[in-house]
């Protein structure tokens, strides 16, 4: 097994996904996945192009947290099985890689660990999700699963924990008593701490992340 250089992460901990699949699994199952997957991205099309989008959000789980994503921040949703990850040499822990995702290197950040939350575990339930290209930042965070998309209507602005950073915008709570983090990926992708991802800092790579 070849080991990351910088942070001795194994570029194996995403293998593929024909990998990943237990030998038992069938196509009935890996077809409902696929379509479940499609169906998940149509609804987020959808949302994003209509009076939705300032509406609805995609709820993601990052360290055990429930979060929320401005859809208009989005770019794709990529099962992280089928992701090859490799890792960059003095890199923080918190920055996975570089991955070639649709022909271009794109660096691939677990925002959990970034957050100071646990590092999300690799498995299927793991997805990436790349940057709307009009952030000028070709970046991916990994999540340790998609929740679905979230109305904020429904939710409950709470305050937020004292000194939150820039890209923590707002707490809600849900009818369930379920807190949730809005995160503004917009304003994470000019952190000066994100963008210093220790080689040389990521400001100066933004082509790449």
């Amino acid at each position: 097994m070849q080991t990351m250089p910088g942070h001795g992460v194994s570029t194996a901990a995403f293998p593929p996904a024909a990998a990943a699949m237990p030998s038992f699994e069938t196509g009935a199952r890996q077809g409902r996945l696929r379509q479940y997957q499609l169906q998940l991205i149509e609804r987020i099309q959808a949302a994003r192009s209509g009076a939705l989008a300032a509406r609805k959000e995609l709820g993601v789980m990052l360290g055990g947290r429930p979060c929320l994503l401005d859809l208009t921040q989005l770019g794709e949703i990529v099962i992280a099985t089928g992701v090859q990850i490799q890792g960059v040499p003095l890199a923080q822990d918190w920055y996975l890689g570089l991955a070639a995702m649709r022909g271009r290197l794109t660096g691939v950040v677990d925002l959990a660990r970034y957050m100071g939350e646990p590092s999300c575990v690799p498995g299927n339930h793991c997805r990436i999700i790349t940057f709307s290209p009009r952030l000028g930042l070709n970046c991916a965070v990994l999540v340790e699963r998609v929740l679905g998309l979230r109305q904020l209507r429904t939710l409950q602005s709470i305050p937020l924990p004292d000194a939150p950073p820039s890209w923590a915008a707002q707490a809600l709570r849900d009818s369930e008593g379920q807190q949730w983090l809005r995160l503004d990926l917009a304003q994470l992708a000019q952190s000066e701490r994100f963008l210093d991802a220790g080689f040389g800092g990521l400001a100066a790579h933004k082509d790449i992340c």
